[in-house]
């Protein structure tokens, strides 16, 4: 049994997932979700974050550094999606060697987390009630991944990529209506902790469009991060406010919520990994994405090779598109049964990307017809491992926050940074760290609240992700970049837009504009407003697919196309969180 959260409610409007587009670019005068040029590229919805890259490009930075000067900038913006509270995961190519290397800062558990950690009188928390409180809080990774990430492989350091934001903090920007909207939703959740209360609610209201929003709070912690470096995070003073917050959370009268059991030896002891990429093949193309603890590459992987049975591009859209839900719905059924920190638990991770297991799962699918929910399968004998533990059973489906930021970075060198990071729900665990101004995750409820299962909380451990950032080869040169937002719907946005991109021969923009489906082994498949109803979906009902009744905006891919005439091509959502905006170096004629 785990945990079951309730479906998120809709929201006034669309951006209720940051999601950004970044690469070596000049401003453009006209904002167009769409760009083709030579040089670097960009699109974004958070304009002064990809000025941020812009400056540190512009002052010899390279794809690295500029990436990091965006995120910090977001988490100014962008505050409820990401920033320094939370984790995430990178993914770098290095053009000069032609290597692709992976930076996990995934939050951890703190050392007095066991598997009940979620657990009263043996029965699994209620879930908000977890969210809002300390027992949600992970150690925060983001800053160690920062520092990893520019050490090896930046040319510049915390001093010269926090200055944009640091200036972005201090001058503060102006509040739009989607942003005021969205802390609409949650002033009850903001309103329980005087910090955050302070930076996003006025009068106990959601702070109005047009406000100049600063947070000299987020300045000055981003400024002992210039001077002293990724210590001045993981311990002192700030790392004391950290470690206070989440034990005893200050709260507003009359409010009581659980404070956690964090110390400053679990953020003295953080560490990121250096881990080598998930590879697959998927018809030419070389695909490389984050391993565990993020399932996405994985799970990726293993519907791609289940697809790549099929003959799709002669196929009429509907059947090829159920075949699509299909292998996402198996895939997601070894996910949930298998994967989970691959330092606590020995998943199955070669088994399950073999092709001839692939083949194995495939003939499960009925080309006709939609199946019920899928069981785990056995992937154990595509190991070629001797030592072959206990088959796990199968969990049931985990809901995760969608309230993510996937951000990619290309430079005039051909280095490429995908990166995805989050503080999991929207606004995380809703406590901004008093006197820092950065709101803390609750990625520990990313975590089975009941076992036995891969994924139940356990000390040191880092919760099971679903965050995919992809990069794209083919024939040694890079391809495509591609990334989204979306807690478990991340997997099959980046998996459908690779699939229209490839299969359906959709031009990119096309690829990710299109209506999204999602189909995460649950009751019905997730589709957005709209899908329902339509010839498209009317189709696909014809072999038992159905939807959900909640329709959803569903993730914010964003891509970069590297043409092979030398050109690149960067590609912003069209439609979702209104029009985005993409820029390319010098405008292709």
């Amino acid at each position: 049994m785990t945990a079951q959260r309730p479906r998120p409610r809709p929201l006034p409007h669309p951006a209720f997932i940051c999601s950004i587009l970044i690469s070596l670019a000049l401003p453009a005068a006209a904002k167009t979700p769409v760009a083709t040029g030579t040089g670097g590229a960009v699109a974004t919805i958070s304009e002064p974050a990809s000025q941020a890259a812009m400056t540190i490009l512009d002052r010899g930075g390279n794809a690295v550094d500029a990436a990091v000067a965006a995120a910090a900038t977001l988490g100014v913006t962008d505050p409820f999606s990401c920033g320094i509270g939370g984790g995430g995961f990178m993914v770098i190519y290095l053009a000069k060697d032609k290597r692709v290397i992976t930076i996990d800062h995934r939050e951890t558990a703190p050392a007095s987390f066991t598997p009940g950690a979620f657990l009263k009188d043996g029965k699994p928390m209620d879930f908000d009630t977890v969210v809002a409180s300390g027992r949600s809080v992970g150690v925060p990774g983001t800053v160690r991944g920062w520092h990893e990430a520019l050490e090896r492989y930046g040319s510049m350091r915390f001093r010269q990529v926090l200055a944009p934001a640091i200036e972005v903090a201090t001058k503060g920007f102006t509040v739009n209506e989607n942003f005021s909207h969205l802390v609409a939703g949650n002033e009850a959740k903001f309103a329980m902790f005087p910090a955050t209360a302070a930076l996003y609610l006025r009068n106990g209201k959601a702070v109005p469009p047009g406000t100049t929003l600063r947070n000299p709070d987020l300045a000055k912690a981003y400024k002992l991060l210039a001077a002293g470096g990724v210590n001045a995070f993981y311990s002192g003073g700030m790392a004391r406010a950290i470690v206070d917050a989440v034990n005893a959370p200050q709260v507003a009268a009359g409010v009581r919520v659980d404070g956690g059991n964090m110390t400053l030896a679990d953020l003295a002891n953080y560490e990121a990994r250096l881990r080598q990429p998930v590879h697959s093949t998927y018809r030419g193309y070389d695909l490389y994405g984050m391993p565990l603890p993020s399932s996405g590459g994985v799970a990726v992987a293993e519907a791609l090779n289940i697809l790549e049975g099929y003959d799709l591009k002669a196929m009429p859209r509907a059947q090829a598109e159920h075949l699509y839900l299909e292998a996402s719905r198996l895939a997601f059924a070894d996910r949930n049964a298998y994967l989970a920190d691959p330092e606590f638990v020995d998943a199955p991770v070669a088994g399950l990307m073999s092709k001839e297991y692939a083949a194995r799962r495939r003939e499960l699918i009925n080309p006709a017809h939609a199946s019920a929910r899928a069981q785990a399968g056995d992937p154990y004998p595509f190991q070629n491992d001797q030592s072959v533990p206990l088959r796990p059973s199968a969990g049931k489906l985990l809901p995760e926050g969608a309230h993510t930021t996937h951000l990619t970075v290309a430079d005039k060198d051909g280095n490429i940074v995908s990166y995805t990071y989050t503080i999991e729900s929207w606004g995380g665990s809703g406590m901004v760290v008093p006197g820092y101004g950065f709101l803390l995750n609750n990625e520990m409820t990313d975590f089975d609240f009941t076992g036995p299962a891969p994924n139940v909380p356990e000390a040191g451990k880092r919760p099971r992700s679903s965050m995919s950032p992809t990069l794209a080869f083919k024939d040694g040169k890079p391809a495509f970049s591609v990334g989204s937002p979306g807690g478990a719907t991340i997997i099959t946005t980046v998996l459908q837009t690779i699939f229209n991109y490839i299969d359906l021969g959709m031009t990119m923009p096309q690829a990710v504009d299109a209506p999204r489906l999602s189909e995460r082994n649950g009751m019905a498949t997730d589709v957005e407003p709209g899908f329902a109803g339509s010839a498209q979906a009317l189709a696909l009902e014809k072999t038992g697919q159905h939807w959900s009744q909640e329709p959803e905006e569903i993730g914010a891919a964003n891509a970069l196309v590297f043409n092979p005439d030398g050109t690149v091509t960067a590609v912003s959502e069209g439609h979702r969180h209104g029009v985005g905006s993409a820029l390319v170096q010098k405008s292709a004629h």
